[in-house]
């Protein structure tokens, strides 16, 4: 016997077959039934009943009362919201501010999820479900696309939980399973690549971009947002304040920095205000004056696209291929400095992490020993830094 108000159980025979135990039906073909009321809504009128099965009294009986905890904290769940829609609502409500491109990647991350786990009821849906989806995903994609797939599910039922759609987070309790491979990773330029990288540079318009952001580990995304505002050939320094992000800051609190940058960068950025004054002359009417360091022939901004091509026809005429990404050279910075023995966490400081586990694990890459004699051109990084850890303040900012 229940009580009042925790709902009731029944048992409902399969059609054709005989009643072998009236009192506790354990010996009959058929299935559990449970039915709780949802009170009333905000207008006084009654809510649809919850209804619930399960093959043993228990079963019910326990989904009963899971029912019933979520009234008593005033959480209401949709018996018919499924997971399909949880995701939907999730990128179409909770992603305020965010770039297309951003959305663009949860939904794509999200949208293997829809076969497999999507026509389930959110409520019912439990952390076996999540796991053997997550398993499935990786069978064909990357582990790095398993995590995101698996950290916009957590964040989309979180979403669901604040609208009292659900009363708990199932998919925060699975751990993420690897993919079918690991992606592609990030690397490092060796100094011979590098010493190849930068002669070959050197007669395009790129040289300045690629020396600075090797020279200063800046973020692509940042130097496309660069400013001559922000630049000093003076005493030769970037301030890094602004990215091309949706909301024109920079990543994190600590990526707000200004560097301290060598003269053989400082050279190449006067280069590069003298092609973009010529530039200018050339594109007459037509130049559009956006103050940024980096352009397009007509003074345009950058697209990432852009930036991302010209560098792998760079990469490939200094005889290094194609397979090579701009933020590569963000990385060469920060295994170079921590490879010349300069402390971790001056390291993450100049590269702008806000922890040294970033810089340790996601961006310091290895070089090995027989790339590391002679290395003239990669010194020319090493030894202003050196000179600033001594005169300036700690990681070479100003």
């Amino acid at each position: 016997m229940r009580d009042k108000g925790s709902g009731s159980i029944t048992f409902e025979h399969s059609k054709g077959t005989e009643c072998k135990e009236a009192k506790y039906h354990r010996r009959c073909i058929g299935r559990w039934r449970g039915v709780i009321a949802m009170g009333y809504d905000e207008t006084g009128k009654r809510r649809p009943p919850r209804k619930v099965s399960g093959s043993t009294r228990k079963q019910v009986s326990d989904k009963l009362d899971a029912l019933r905890a979520e009234l008593t904290k005033g959480i209401r769940t949709v018996a018919g919201y499924t997971v399909e829609q949880c995701i939907s609502d999730y990128l179409e409500q909770a992603l305020p501010g965010r770039a297309a491109k951003t959305v663009s990647t949860y939904r794509e991350a999200l949208s293997p999820l829809g076969p497999l786990i999507g026509g389930k009821r959110l409520a019912d849906l439990n952390s076996d479900h999540v796991r053997a989806a997550l398993v499935a995903v990786g069978r064909t994609r990357s582990t790095r696309f398993v995590q995101i797939c698996h950290q916009q599910l957590v964040r989309a039922i979180r979403h669901a939980e604040s609208r009292d759609r659900v009363g708990r987070n199932v998919a925060a309790l699975v751990k993420a399973t690897p993919g079918s491979g690991p992606g592609r990773p990030s690397k490092s330029f060796t100094v011979a690549q590098a010493r190849a990288l930068i002669t070959a540079a050197r007669e395009t318009r790129w040289y300045a971009y690629i020396l600075l952001c090797m020279m200063t580990g800046i973020r692509t995304e940042e130097a496309r947002a660069l400013t001559w505002d922000n630049v000093d050939l003076e005493e030769p320094s970037v301030a890094v304040y602004h990215s091309v992000r949706s909301h024109g800051d920079v990543k994190t609190p600590k990526s707000r920095r200004k560097l301290v940058i060598p003269q053989a960068a400082a050279d190449a950025l006067e280069r590069q205000r003298e092609q973009q004054e010529k530039d200018r002359i050339e594109a007459g009417p037509r130049w559009k004056e956006t103050g940024l360091v980096f352009t397009s022939k007509v003074g345009t901004a950058l697209d990432a696209s852009h930036v991302r091509r010209s560098f792998k026809d760079v990469t490939e005429a200094a005889g290094l291929g194609r397979d090579w990404t701009p933020r590569e050279l963000r990385h060469t910075f920060v295994s170079v400095l921590s490879a010349s023995g300069m402390p971790i966490e001056q390291v993450a400081l100049l590269a702008g992490h806000s922890v040294t586990s970033t810089t340790e694990t996601v961006y310091r890459r290895q070089i090995t020993e027989a790339a590391m004699p002679g290395a003239e051109i990669l010194g020319e990084v090493l030894r202003p830094f050196r000179r600033v850890r001594k005169a300036q303040a700690p990681g070479g900012m100003t």
